[in-house]
């Protein structure tokens, strides 16, 4: 059996990290950028501009 080669796991999870800092890093950068756009959550989506419609009752 092979024994867990924790030096590669460590470096791979050093690098999620990193990307994952960088991410955010240029998310708020964007933002600073643009303050008059709300920010975009990924997997949400996106919030409508116009009025919501209203609710009709029957």
């Amino acid at each position: 059996m092979k024994t867990p080669n924790y030096q590669y796991e460590k470096r791979r999870r050093d690098l999620e990290k990193k990307a994952k800092k960088e991410e955010k890093r240029l998310k708020k950068v964007e933002a600073a950028a643009n303050p008059e756009q709300p920010a975009v959550i990924e997997g949400e989506p996106a919030p409508e501009t116009g009025a919501e419609p209203a609710a009709e009752t029957a």
